[in-house]
C-alpha cells in the first residue's frame, strides 16, 4: 500500500487524495516530530507564566477576556472540543473527513500550532485503523476554521462521541479506537484549539472537486467531439491555428483534444450537403473548445489556490518558534478557499448547460440532421431518448441553482467577535453536489450521442469515436432498438464516464488527452 510521509513543508494535492480515497497510509518524519516538539516548548514555556496568552490561558472567541488558570485549562481544551462537536445534519463522506483529518495533520506537522508530537502520532494512527469520525452536513461558517467539522474528529481521538470502522459500521468512538490499541488523547493547553482552527474541510473538498474535474472536463470533450461527428458538423473550427490567436491556454488543450478524437472521422464535413446547408454549426458545437476551454483554466487557477493553501500552516493562534511566541492572527478565514469553491461552480454549471444543448440539438428532428426524432426506433410508439434529456435539463437547471455563490453570504457570530465569516464550507458542499451532477449530464450526452453515431448508417466514426462506443456497450450500455427502461442504462453512463472509463477507452486511439 502507497504510505504518504507528511514533512513540515505541507504535502501535495495527489498525497491529500491518495489518503482520502485509496487509504494511503500516513506516516510523520523525524523532521515534522522534532518540529512538533521544538512548537510544543514554546506553548510549555508560556503556559508557565502568569501573563494571558489567547488559546494557551483565556477562553475563546468573545470569552478571550477570561484568564484561566493552570487547574482548569485541560477542562478548557477537553471542553472546546465538547461544545464545539455542534454539528447537524446527514453524515458527511468518508473520503471527506479522511481529507480534512489528514490535512489538520499536515498543519499540526507544520510546526506552528504547538501540540505534543503524541497528539499527531495519534491522528495518523486512527486514519492508518480505518477510522473515521462521525462529522455532519452542518455547522461550519468557513471562518475560524471548519469548527463543527474539525471537533467531531478532534471528539474521536478523545475517546468520544462515534466514528466509523473501517468494516464500515457506526460504533462508540471509544470502543473503535480500544480495538485498534489506541490509546484516546488527553489535551492539554492549545490543543484543543490547534485540532479545531483551520480550511481543512473546504480544502479537502476543493481538492478532491480538482481531482473529479480533470476527468470530467477530459470527458466533455470527448463526448463534445462525439455530438459534433453524430451532428455531421465540422471540425474545421479546432484547427491549432485559429485557437492560437486567441491564447487562452485551456481552449487550445480542449480543441486539440475533440481534434485527436475526431481524427480520421468519416461523419465530418458534411455539414454543407444537407437539404438546407450550414454556412457553420451552432454554437453549442462551434464553440465548444472556448467554454470548456474557460473551465480549465478556472480549474488552474482554483489549483493554484489549492497549492498555496497546502503550503500554509492555519491556526490561530499561531506559534513562531523562532521568536518564540504565540500570535494571534485571521489566517483562518475561508476567503481565498470559497472564492475558488464558487467560481468553480459556475464553470461546471456552464460546461453542464452546453453539453445539455447539444444533447437537444441531436435530439429534434428539425436540428439534427436527418436522425431520427428523439432517435427513437418508431417514432410515436417509441419516446427514444426524450426523457433522458428532460432528466439531463433538470441535473443543469439544479447546477444553476448551485452556482449561486456562498462567498457573498456572512451571518455574524460569536457575540459579533468573529462578525465576518467566508461560507466556504456551504460552498464546497454545493460543488460537490455540482460536480456529481456534471458528471450525469455528460453521461446523458455519451448515450445520446453515441446513438446517434450508431444511427448514422454509412458513415463511419472516427477510430477513436468508435473505440469510446465499443467500450460503453462492453459495459452493459444498449444501443439503438425498441425502448427499454433507461435508468439503469443511464446509471452504468454515469459510472463509465465518472471512474474514468470513457478517457481509457478513447487514449489508446489518440494518445493522452490533457
Amino acid at each position: 500500500m502507497h504510505t504518504v510521509v507528511v514533512g513540515t513543508s505541507g504535502t501535495s494535492s495527489a498525497d491529500v487524495v491518495a489518503v482520502a480515497r485509496h487509504g494511503a497510509r500516513v506516516e510523520i518524519s523525524p523532521e515534522a516530530d522534532a518540529a512538533l516538539a521544538a512548537a510544543r516548548s514554546v506553548v510549555d514555556a508560556l503556559a508557565a507564566k502568569p501573563e494571558p496568552v489567547y488559546g494557551v490561558s483565556t477562553g475563546f472567541g468573545a470569552l478571550a477576556t477570561r484568564h484561566i488558570g493552570p487547574g482548569l485549562r485541560a477542562a478548557l481544551q477537553r471542553n472546546i472540543v465538547r461544545s464545539h462537536a455542534a454539528g447537524m445534519g446527514p453524515r458527511v463522506e468518508r473520503e471527506v473527513v479522511r481529507a480534512l483529518m489528514f490535512l489538520r495533520l499536515k498543519t499540526l506537522c507544520s510546526g506552528h500550532t504547538g501540540v505534543r508530537p503524541g497528539i499527531a502520532r495519534t491522528m495518523a494512527a486512527v486514519l492508518n485503523a480505518g477510522i473515521t469520525p462521525v462529522v455532519h452536513e452542518y455547522g461550519s461558517l468557513g471562518c475560524s476554521g471548519d469548527l463543527a467539522p474539525l471537533s467531531h474528529c478532534a471528539l474521536a481521538l478523545m475517546g468520544e462521541g462515534d466514528a466509523e470502522g473501517p468494516d464500515g459500521q457506526v460504533r462508540p468512538a471509544g470502543e473503535l479506537l480500544a480495538a485498534h490499541g489506541i490509546a484516546p488523547v488527553e489535551l492539554r493547553e492549545k490543543e484543543g484549539l490547534a485540532l479545531l482552527n483551520g480550511t481543512d474541510g473546504m480544502l479537502g473538498m476543493l481538492l478532491l472537486a480538482l481531482d473529479d474535474l480533470r476527468r470530467l472536463y477530459t470527458s466533455a470533450d470527448i463526448t463534445a467531439a462525439l455530438s459534433l461527428e453524430a451532428l455531421l458538423g465540422t471540425d474545421r473550427v479546432l484547427a491549432p491555428e485559429l485557437h492560437a490567436i486567441r491564447p487562452h491556454p485551456g481552449q487550445a488543450v480542449a480543441a486539440a483534444n475533440m481534434a485527436a478524437v475526431l481524427k480520421g472521422s468519416g461523419l465530418t464535413g458534411h455539414y454543407q450537403q444537407d437539404d438546407a446547408p450550414r454556412v457553420q454549426d451552432a454554437y453549442s458545437v462551434r464553440c465548444a473548445p472556448q467554454v470548456a476551454g474557460a473551465g480549465r483554466d478556472t480549474v488552474d487557477h482554483a489549483r493554484l489556490v489549492a497549492e498555496r493553501e497546502l503550503a500554509a500552516a492555519v491556526d490561530n493562534p499561531v506559534v513562531l518558534p523562532a521568536e518564540g511566541r504565540v500570535e494571534s492572527n485571521g489566517n483562518f478565514h475561508g476567503a481565498p478557499v470559497a472564492y475558488v469553491l464558487d467560481f468553480l461552480a459556475v464553470a461546471a454549471a456552464d460546461l453542464g448547460s452546453i453539453a445539455e444543448r447539444r444533447t437537444d440539438r441531436l435530439l429534434d428532428k428539425n436540428r439534427s440532421h436527418g436522425l431520427p426524432p428523439f432517435l427513437a426506433d418508431d417514432p410515436g410508439v417509441d419516446s427514444g431518448l426524450m426523457i433522458a434529456q428532460y432528466t439531463q435539463a433538470a441535473l443543469v437547471s439544479e447546477m444553476k441553482r448551485l452556482a449561486v455563490p456562498a462567498s457573498v453570504d456572512s451571518i455574524p457570530s460569536s457575540a459579533m467577535q468573529e462578525d465576518h465569516v467566508s461560507m466556504g464550507w456551504s460552498a464546497a458542499r454545493k460543488l460537490r453536489t455540482a460536480v456529481d451532477a456534471l458528471g450525469r449530464i455528460i453521461a446523458v450526452e455519451l448515450y445520446t450521442a453515441a446513438r446517434a453515431i450508431e444511427l448514422r448508417d454509412g458513415l463511419t466514426p472516427a477510430p477513436a469515436s468508435a473505440a469510446a462506443v465499443a467500450a460503453l456497450r462492453a459495459a452493459g450500455v444498449a444501443g439503438p432498438g425498441p425502448d427499454r427502461f433507461l435508468a439503469p442504462d443511464l446509471a452504468a453512463a454515469a459510472e463509465f464516464v465518472r471512474d474514468g472509463s470513457l478517457i481509457a477507452a478513447v487514449e489508446p486511439v489518440t494518445g493522452p488527452l490533457g
